[in-house]
């Protein structure tokens, strides 16, 4: 029994291994996306009692990093800016038994602003929940193998991926980020599928 434990946990070890950093790889297509201002705010937010705490400079750095890695590699002829809020956030704590270890997470808000157009994308921030993944680092509970700033970098980054991936969704389904004309198609597409 002990044998087939320990055969899983290397098998999911060598798994969170294998999946790799994404940053490492060329970015998804953005259109025209090129970053312009990255602003974070974390206004004392919302954690439970057990969850390990951090100043709010923390959060908005880690989260500034993460969005200028991300975005910073998009080279497009559009200006865009990125506004985050981070409302909540969970930081597992050291010492908890694995069979109830927690899970680190964060909540934030989102709003894109076109820089040409002068306005928001979106009229209502767009509400992403991030939870920590697991890999070699968190399999026995993040806050057993990692720092409170190494949580919230983790975090930080997979809320930008999380960012990225919204960003290819509105740019499929409204447009964002694309030419004028090609916008314009687009969303003649979408009025041709409703």
């Amino acid at each position: 029994m002990r044998r087939l434990l320990f055969v899983c946990l290397a098998m999911l070890a060598l798994g969170a291994c294998a999946s790799g950093n994404d940053l490492d790889e060329a970015p998804v297509a953005l259109g025209q996306f090129s970053l312009g201002h990255n602003v974070v705010v974390a206004r004392d937010p919302a954690s439970s009692v057990i969850s390990r705490k951090v100043p709010d400079e923390v959060l908005e750095t880690a989260m500034k990093e993460a969005v200028a890695a991300r975005f910073g590699r998009y080279e497009g002829d559009g200006l865009y800016h990125i506004s985050v809020v981070i409302d909540q956030y969970e930081l597992a704590p050291p010492g908890v038994p694995v069979v109830a270890s927690p899970r680190s997470g964060m909540v934030i808000r989102v709003t894109a602003w076109d820089d040409a157009a002068g306005g928001k994308l979106n009229d209502e921030p767009h509400q992403i929940i991030v939870i920590e993944s697991t890999n070699g680092n968190t399999l026995l509970g993040s806050g057993l193998t990692q720092t409170k700033e190494e949580q919230v970098a983790s975090l930080s980054r997979s809320a930008a991926k999380q960012i990225e991936i919204w960003f290819v969704k509105q740019m499929k389904d409204k447009g964002w980020f694309l030419a004028p004309g090609a916008a314009a198609e687009a969303a003649g597409a979408e009025d041709a599928d409703s």
